[in-house]
């Protein structure tokens, strides 16, 4: 088995044909998630002379050129392997997965947003009962004057 590597951005050729398959949308949403979790899949690419040529990874390869990262986590193939890998890339059940991973995604992401609107719908909610004097039974206030109002509605007591 493999063992991910450290390789210098730099020494990565990119193949125009390959260049030409960028989406930036997906870029960003790679350099997202390694922000927040790290890169977690490693490229694969191939000793050629004095670089390496990218095989598969292209997305998180430029990824990591815009977070000015100067290296990247791979894996060095053979030429065969690379050759191999590509003709696996093409099978219509490889493309079936990876449409089935955009959908998750999607849901995902969708199912976030709808959490953090409930989430702002929620504080909005509380900070109009606070503004109106009212809060509700065992929040704690947040700021001191939130404090001092209710200690002296409660008559000290709190």
């Amino acid at each position: 088995m493999l063992k991910p590597e450290s390789f210098l951005i730099e020494k990565i050729y990119v193949p125009v044909k390959r260049r030409k398959a960028l989406k930036p949308d997906v870029v960003q949403e790679i350099a997202e998630s390694i922000l927040e979790i790290g890169q977690q899949a490693p490229i694969l690419i191939r000793p050629d002379d004095n670089r390496f040529v990218l095989v598969e990874g292209l997305h998180r390869l430029e990824a990591c050129k815009a977070l000015g990262e100067t290296t990247i986590s791979g894996l060095l193939v053979s030429a065969e392997a690379a050759h191999q890998n590509a003709h696996l890339l093409q099978r219509p059940e490889v493309e079936a997965e990876r449409q089935k991973m955009e959908r998750l995604k999607k849901l995902r992401l969708e199912r976030e947003a709808a959490d953090k609107s409930a989430d702002r719908s929620t504080a909005v909610t509380k900070t109009k009962s606070v503004a109106a004097g009212r809060t509700t039974l065992g929040s704690a206030p947040k700021t001191l004057s939130e404090w001092l109002t209710q200690r002296d509605r409660d008559n000290g007591r709190y």
